[in-house]
């Protein structure tokens, strides 16, 4: 079956929907979204979105922060651009019919994060990303113009290399997508003039990730095998606090928290975060995820406690509900007890190289929120501008899709129809299901905060050997959604470790032993990677 649309809108993410609800406006749009159509990385996201409200605030005050964490690899044209159009960006939301939290005075309440100067951080409590998802799909859902395609997962792109007669003579176009109707097992063409990558992160390729189970670095590798340039896979963001309970998925434990007066301390007690950095539990998340990872190391100890035992309880509760209840089910009061934490893996500061209109190198692809790199965060994000460049960035990306879609000339060509050819092998599956966990672990034991040349050399040695495992049964049997997933990590995870062993110093959220210090001599440039696929 074939579906044509103007927009080919994957994932249903903050960036997704907004783009989405300006597309609408232009043409028809399709969303596909692999899960339910609430399910994304926004929905995750406890925090909120970090923009200059206050007049004791300012632009440059929120760009120095972002560049001072970002460690000298922001491109500053484009953090300019995202800060100068935040608080716009906060008023559309409001129109749409997002409800953030508010002071006894109905004005907005603006909190304080680590490694901002100010307090500039709208929220919803501590459930933003939520109460944004709610309002965007609600009006995504009364606009005619938008078609939401639940349980789809995208394949691969399609390019001229899935087309008759294969015409490389004017380049690289993007024409759609192969997408799995999971609930059918059917194999879908999906052809569109404009296709935007909105599938999120990838902290699924690490054991440890406060992402949901549908972050598997999709979009990345999709676009990579597709021809176009990514950049800075060395530096995923770990989250220095994340809910430990031995044997359950991470629980992403806000940096809001922090901000409120949790104080970190080892098992016995003792305060640690002022030996590591002036700002102490208020440092950028590099320096907080390092320090807890070598308290760890140093006791032992497979945890760090996060307390908040000296705040007052009812407003503990007022102001992190959902962390207050999340943390209850797992048999800890956070009004008495200390919170156990750990590092995970929580965002990808690199991904598909985009312009500041969103085109990737990819004709008639496009691509805005996490899974982009814009260059806005550089070597470490700042703390909740991730929402912040979702929003803003998806502006121009509707504009210039616009402008392509009324400029183009080209006919989209004659799509090759996907190849039904394999046979399913479930003896040979059950023993290929388990690459899944192998790869997670050994990007989480090798390829994680800290990292060396002989273990990330180890880590490249086992992926090359399970990625060709993994490609050589895509090649032979139905696809199916697990499979999708597992070949998208196993790509992903080459990426971060071929990008990680290209950068021979330490800088923002990579760490390596071997190379401690920061070089602006010889580093002090992005990570790009392609492959050619003419």
């Amino acid at each position: 079956m074939k579906i044509e649309t103007d927009f080919l809108v994957i994932g249903s993410g903050i960036a997704g929907l907004s783009f989405a609800l300006n597309a609408a406006e232009i043409g028809s749009v399709t969303i596909i979204t692999k899960k339910e159509d609430k399910e994304s990385n926004t929905n995750y996201a406890q925090g909120g979105i970090a923009s200059v409200l206050s007049p004791n605030d300012s632009f440059e005050n929120h760009i120095n922060d972002t560049l001072r964490a970002g460690s000298g690899l922001c491109h500053e044209h484009a953090v300019r651009f995202m800060i100068e159009n935040g608080p716009a960006a906060i008023e559309k939301l409001l129109r749409t019919g997002v409800e953030f939290s508010k002071t006894n005075e109905q004005s907005l309440d603006l909190i304080r994060e680590g490694g901002h100067s100010r307090e500039r951080i709208v929220h919803a409590r501590d459930y933003t990303g939520r109460e944004i998802e709610r309002a965007l799909l609600q009006n995504v859902k009364n606009n005619s113009n938008i078609e939401i395609l639940e349980n789809h997962i995208a394949i691969d792109l399609i390019t001229e290399h899935q087309t008759v007669g294969r015409d490389y003579s004017k380049g690289i176009h993007c024409w759609g997508a192969y997408a799995l109707d999971v609930e059918n097992n059917k194999v879908r063409i999906i052809s569109a003039r404009v296709i935007l990558l909105s599938t999120g992160g990838c902290g699924q390729v690490y054991l440890h990730t406060t992402n949901p189970s549908i972050a598997t670095g999709d979009g990345i590798a999709m676009a990579y095998r597709a021809g176009a340039t990514i950049a800075n896979m060395e530096f995923m963001q770990f989250h220095p606090t994340s809910l430990f309970k031995e044997g359950s998925d991470a629980f992403l434990i806000s940096e809001a928290v922090r901000g409120y007066g949790a104080i970190l301390r080892d098992k016995d007690g003792n305060s640690f975060m002022k030996e590591y950095h002036k700002s102490a539990e208020l440092a950028p998340r590099d320096i907080v995820a390092r320090a807890i990872d070598r308290e760890m190391k140093r006791s032992g100890e497979p945890c760090v406690y996060l307390d908040l035992t000296h705040k007052n309880a009812e407003s503990i509760k007022k102001h992190f509900p959902s962390i207050y209840k999340r943390c209850l089910d797992f048999q800890v009061d956070i009004t008495k007890e200390w919170i156990p934490v750990v590092p995970a893996a929580h965002y990808m500061c690199g991904g598909v190289v985009v312009d500041m209109k969103g085109s990737t190198t990819i004709k008639g692809l496009f691509a805005c929120g996490e899974v982009a790199f814009t260059g806005v965060h550089g070597a470490n994000r700042l703390a909740s501008n991730s929402l912040l460049e979702a929003l803003v960035f998806t502006e121009p990306a509707v504009q210039e899709a616009s402008v392509y879609l009324k400029i183009t000339k080209l006919n989209i060509p004659d799509i090759l129809p996907w190849n039904l050819e394999g046979t399913f092998n479930q003896d040979e599956w059950v023993y290929l299901v388990h690459d899944r966990h192998v790869i997670r672990e050994v990007m989480w034991d090798y390829v994680g905060i800290v990292r060396s040349d002989f273990r990330l050399a180890r880590a490249s040695r086992r992926l090359d050997v399970i990625t060709a495992e993994v490609e050589e049964f895509y090649k032979k049997t139905v696809v199916t959604n697990d499979l999708i997933e597992l070949r998208n990590i196993a790509t992903v995870s080459q990426l971060i470790v071929r990008s990680a062993l290209n950068r021979k110093e330490s800088r923002g959220l990579h760490y390596n032993t071997d190379y401690p210090q920061r070089d602006d001599k010889l580093w002090n440039h992005d990570t790009h990677l392609s492959q050619s696929v003419i």
